[in-house]
């Protein structure tokens, strides 16, 4: 089976990253695409460059829609651009946020999320509130790590996000932690051993639901709220966009 994953932003080597970690959990027969829009940002860092983000995101979806893929993944924590992919394509279209919460809620009784920058955590909590999960979550708290520092190997990114789940665990009583960040995907071995509780990496999780589901043959419901854009134009630079 064929597998996509979309990273929204336009940095090429997290995008690699990002492959690796699917490929090193994919099951035997699963390849995995990994791929980014040319245009956008090269990090998002809040909703204004998510906005920014989602229209090259929907293009790399149509172009696996084309390929026959099997599901689709989007390899952004804010589970960019869900709902509109889910409207575009026909493959399950899976965020690895909301991969990784619903994991999590299987797997300890609380737990925290552990994200890049302080900005992020307002749409980490609308996600939660909106899956149903706000109630399970002990805290959302932000290492203070811009998205590219985790490509630098020489910043202090593992060390600051190592310690802000050990306060996770010590004074919100998580019993499991999400990495809230693609770019964190490498991590999560090594942080589980270190901290003796489940670190969950939404990347991972992500490709063993989307295998799931292809094995299972479910596709995207097209009756109600993601059902296929109604035809019309689309003027100016996103002409070529317009649904047909």
């Amino acid at each position: 089976m064929k597998i996509l994953i979309v990273n929204p932003n336009t940095t090429a080597s997290m995008t690699a990253k990002i492959g690796l970690a699917a490929r090193a959990v994919a099951a035997q027969g699963t390849e995995i695409i990994a791929v980014n829009p040319a245009d956008g940002p090269v990090s998002i860092e809040g909703y204004y460059d998510e906005a920014f983000s989602v229209p090259g995101l929907l293009r790399e979806i149509a172009k696996g829609e084309q390929r026959g893929v099997l599901a689709h993944i989007i390899a952004c924590f804010d589970d960019t651009g869900l709902e509109a992919a889910r409207s575009l394509a026909t493959a399950p279209v899976i965020g690895i946020g909301e991969a990784a919460f619903h994991l999590a809620s299987m797997l300890g009784h609380r737990f925290s999320v552990v994200t890049t920058l302080s900005r992020s955590i307002a749409a980490i909590e609308t996600n939660l509130l909106k899956y149903g999960l706000i109630s399970r979550c002990a805290s959302v708290r932000a290492a203070e790590v811009p998205v590219l520092s985790l490509e630098d190997p020489h910043s202090n990114a593992s060390h600051l996000i190592s310690a802000e789940i050990e306060r996770a665990k010590t004074e919100d009583h998580a019993e499991a932690i999400v990495l809230g960040c693609a770019g964190m995907a490498d991590l999560a071995q090594r942080l589980t051993q270190q901290h003796g509780l489940p670190v969950i990496d939404g990347v991972a999780s992500a490709v063993k639901l989307a295998e799931a589901m292809a094995v299972l043959g479910l596709q995207t419901s097209k009756i109600g709220a993601y059902a296929s854009p109604a035809a019309k134009p689309y003027l100016g630079q996103f002409k070529s966009d317009a649904p047909s």
